[in-house]
């Protein structure tokens, strides 16, 4: 799969392409079907596939403060876009140049000149150019005046509900993981590179890989029973700890996470790290020793879920 990063490293394939655009939080069951009608016209049509993506979210850009929590970063949400036989990701980074453009400029930059669009296929509730002034109705249009196609998905439910990146988040904060995956179609996960911390974990008898998650910040906190990908052996069960370490009056949002029976030097590795049970909440410590026979407790419990599952 391809990753083109900016408009100015974008070239029209010469006998066009079929696209879809949009935010693709969470990739989820709603976003899957829109890329599996894709795939189905790109074969059809013997056309690349293309999915236009915005990093940051527009919201995120536009209004920081009531952004919601992201569920997958760029890396994260390019692997499920992979796994779905993309052709091309154009993402196209949102800043104020992008938010002033107008749907009609959207439209002959992006679409026209820069991917000789022959088709595209959109979520029922998309909108787009400067204040939102875009929608389905205004690509139709354009559609009929320059010779491409616009078909529009109705909206995707599981148990009579729509999905939405919104009800996953609601789902994952209160740690219900069973609707959480059954909205996204498989387990949900972080992804990082483990880093070297502060050793807390190794000191209390629970080595922990630390994996750097950055921004933007996941919507779980707490502990998880996980299964970790991308050593020798894999999945390898653990236990995670998802947060800002309230136990001990930590500020930086961490991924640690404390494989079970296994001790290995595994520095640098990039680690996908799927979320199966929520364990409990974060909580405050008046101790080490306390902390410690938490974590005691919390690894128990996590064997006992893999030993139940």
């Amino acid at each position: 799969m391809e990753l083109i990063r900016g408009l100015y490293n974008l070239r029209a394939a010469p006998g066009g392409c079929v696209a879809t655009i949009g935010n693709f939080d969470g990739v989820h069951l709603g976003h899957q079907a829109v890329l599996t009608k894709l795939a189905a016209r790109a074969a059809d049509g013997q056309l690349p596939s293309v999915t236009i993506i915005f990093e940051p979210l527009p919201r995120e850009f536009l209004h920081p403060p009531s952004a919601p929590a992201r569920l997958t970063r760029l890396r994260e949400k390019l692997m499920v876009l992979r796994e779905h036989g993309i052709d091309s990701v154009l993402c196209l980074r949102f800043d104020a140049a992008l938010a002033a453009m107008t749907a009609t400029e959207f439209i002959d930059r992006i679409l026209i000149q820069g991917l000789g669009i022959r088709y595209l296929v959109l979520g029922d509730d998309f909108h787009f150019g400067k204040n939102r002034e875009g929608n389905f109705d205004t690509l139709r249009a354009a559609g009929s005046a320059y010779g491409f196609e616009v078909a529009s998905m109705p909206t995707f439910q599981v148990e009579g509900e729509r999905v939405s990146s919104t009800r996953i988040r609601q789902a994952l904060k209160r740690g219900d993981m069973r609707t959480a995956e059954a909205l996204l179609g498989r387990h949900y996960c972080l992804c990082g590179r483990v880093r070297r911390g502060d050793a807390l974990g190794r000191t209390l008898g629970f080595p922990t890989a630390n994996l750097a998650l950055g921004w933007p910040l996941p919507p779980v906190h707490g502990i998880y029973a996980v299964d970790v990908f991308g050593l020798e052996r894999e999945p390898l069960p653990g236990a995670a700890s998802i947060g800002s370490r309230p136990a001990v009056n930590g500020t930086e949002y961490r991924l640690e996470v404390y494989l079970l029976d296994f001790n290995e030097d595994i520095y640098g590795r990039h680690l996908r790290v799927e979320l199966l049970r929520k364990i409990r909440g974060e909580a405050h410590f008046d101790s080490l020793d306390a902390l410690k026979t938490q974590i005691a407790s919390d690894v128990a419990a996590t064997r006992q879920f893999f030993n139940r599952r």
